[in-house]
């Protein structure tokens, strides 16, 4: 069999993985589009915290695009954006009310961001510019591409920030207090710029390395 007639065969006839290689690096969500921005810098002062968040907007994400996709067919498109909101917002609350009844020292610790994914441009632009125009699989793989892109960001911000701004990963120490003293910039809102600006400019340097261009 040919490596054309493999990749038909695959995932959503070949799609898949090319969908998946664009959420997660060619078309990062942060790093690339610079999107999602409000939480990357206010939720990441903790490991926990961005891969909580992350999942949140992975789930959301994911199932709004089978949603949208799943309805495209029958939702008029002058109502088409209002129908979308609603849906995202109902996985939003879900979301929202499990943490509350089951994590709500996390709950408190990520206070209206979970609230405002409704509002977040990367889910309304996934669903905009990708569901609307592909059937189901392709849609929910779109989803996970874009969550695990955006969730992968917010841990590594979230690593930085709370490796040198505390000096423990996930709560465990790892820089010792008896040698290190925490930067508390790191868990203020200028050391997020500068964990986010280091990650941004370390996803430049790799594609220019590897010739890509960050502006398709």
């Amino acid at each position: 069999m040919s490596d054309s007639s493999m990749n038909a065969c695959g995932l959503c006839q070949g799609e898949g993985l090319s969908t998946l290689k664009d959420g997660l690096w060619h078309n990062n969500p942060i790093s690339i589009q610079i999107l999602g921005i409000c939480s990357a810098l206010a939720v990441t002062t903790r490991v926990i915290n961005s891969l909580v968040m992350g999942a949140a907007l992975m789930f959301v994400i994911v199932m709004a695009n089978l949603s949208v996709s799943v309805l495209r067919g029958i939702t008029p498109r002058r109502i088409r954006m209002i129908a979308e909101v609603a849906i995202i917002a109902t996985f939003v609350i879900l979301v929202d009310q499990f943490l509350r009844a089951f994590w709500w020292e996390m709950s408190l610790a990520l206070g209206p961001y979970v609230g405002l994914i409704i509002t977040n441009c990367i889910v309304m632009g996934r669903a905009e510019a990708f569901a609307l125009q592909n059937p189901p699989v392709l849609s929910m793989v779109d989803g996970l591409a874009n969550g695990l892109g955006y969730g992968a960001i917010l841990v590594i911000i979230g690593i930085i920030r709370e490796l040198f701004g505390a000096g423990t990963l996930l709560g465990v120490t790892v820089l010792s207090p008896e040698w290190y003293t925490p930067n508390q910039l790191m868990i203020l809102a200028p050391g997020a710029f500068v964990a986010l600006g280091f990650v941004i400019a370390v996803f430049n340097a790799i594609n220019q390395f590897r010739g890509e261009d960050n502006g398709s």
